[in-house]
């Protein structure tokens, strides 16, 4: 009989479906925390807690899903949800994720109509706004991690990057552009620049 202790422990599963209930909970969760941006949040809960994507998984999903028209992390719960459940589950982490949102904001902006003028109140949104910042970069150091030894993936996205928050290019005319040149650069080069 063998050893039960030789065996090593393994991670989760990446890509065990997860039910519509699941993606509804899911999702909920991350729209009851996710103040200021829940992309941070859904990468940690899709990839790091509940391993339904790979890391590299979730960048490609996020990639396409901002390529879209509307909102990433809309497009982004959609994509996901469908790709496991269908219809029914793009609708259940769709629901999940703008439940509480949908709530909370009609009653923080009751609250803000009647006391914006407050200066807690206005020190507090600031505060909120610094917090959300740094959710966004931390998140953007995390899915940047696939592309690690992939000197032609970084180069485009620093190119992107550049048009976007340096030289201040439309993000439509950047994509429409950056997009096919990225796919014709990996499918001719892509071997040459990885280590």
């Amino acid at each position: 009989m063998p050893n039960e202790s030789s065996h090593p422990v393994s991670p989760p599963t990446v890509g065990v479906p997860p039910t519509c209930l699941q993606l509804f909970s899911g999702f909920f969760g991350i729209g009851m925390c996710g103040f200021g941006g829940v992309l941070p949040w859904a990468r940690r809960m899709v990839v790091d807690q509940r391993a339904w994507l790979s890391a590299a998984e979730f960048t490609d999903m996020l990639a396409l899903c901002q390529f879209l028209p509307g909102p990433n992390i809309v497009n982004m719960t959609m994509a996901l949800g469908s790709r496991f459940r269908g219809p029914a589950g793009a609708l259940s982490a769709f629901l999940g994720l703008m439940t509480a949102p949908f709530i909370i904001i009609i009653l923080l902006g009751m609250v803000y109509g009647r006391y914006a003028e407050v200066p807690a109140v206005r020190h507090a949104f600031a505060g909120l706004a610094a917090a959300a910042s740094g959710l966004i970069i931390t998140m953007a150091i995390k899915i940047s991690a696939p592309l690690r030894g992939n000197w032609l993936g970084i180069g485009i996205a620093v190119l992107a990057f550049a048009a976007i928050a340096v030289a201040r290019v439309p993000m439509l005319p950047t994509l429409l552009i950056l997009v096919p040149l990225a796919i014709l650069l990996v499918w001719k080069f892509e071997d040459r620049f990885r280590r």
